[in-house]
């Protein structure tokens, strides 16, 4: 491969990986059932309280999404989708199998996109990207980029999930809390 071909191969997968994660986050905010759409479903899922975690991923993805697309701060931005990714994987997806198909979605597509941002902070973000510029970009890739994603996304994931999911706290909708 030559310099080109790579610094290609990565700012595709850059773009690629930001644009979903970024939209998925948008989707959040201002689709189907917006916010508080979000909200009552995160509530279901047992996280508690729902709008916080509304808000905490879908600003996550957004974040991430754009430093993932202008390729700042790689490394970080790929923790963020590991981080997201990892909650939702515990939350709603691993009790439903691998096939995202099966009922309530497997965990196929959440496992995808958190190995991808993990072998992009591994690799680096290319020298087509603002770390490049700001002359970062060589300091977080390989181990170091590795470790950065897969630490914070993991260490984020879990204070998240301990401090915030109860997941027998799951009630019913309409049913406020405590109510029979």
């Amino acid at each position: 491969m030559t310099g080109d071909s790579a610094d290609l191969a990565l700012l595709v997968l850059r773009v690629v990986l930001g644009t979903i994660v970024l939209a998925h986050g948008i989707n959040h905010v201002v689709g189907g059932g917006k916010i508080a759409g979000t909200a009552g479903w995160f509530e279901s899922l047992g996280m508690r309280p729902g709008r916080l975690h509304a808000w905490t991923a879908s600003l996550t993805e957004i974040g991430a999404g754009v430093l993932l697309v202008l390729g700042l701060a790689t490394p970080v931005a790929s923790a963020g989708v590991v981080g997201v990714m990892l909650v939702a994987w515990v939350t709603n997806h691993a009790r439903n199998g691998f096939f995202i198909f099966r009922p309530g979605e497997g965990y196929e597509y959440v496992m995808t996109l958190s190995v991808v941002a993990l072998a992009l902070a591994a690799l680096g973000p290319g020298s087509w990207s603002l770390d490049h510029v700001a002359g970062i970009g060589h300091q977080l890739r390989g181990w170091t980029g590795l470790a950065i994603a897969a630490g914070a996304g993991a260490v984020g994931a879990a204070l998240l999930l301990a401090g915030f999911w109860r997941p027998g706290a799951r009630r019913q909708p309409g049913k406020a809390p405590g109510s029979a």
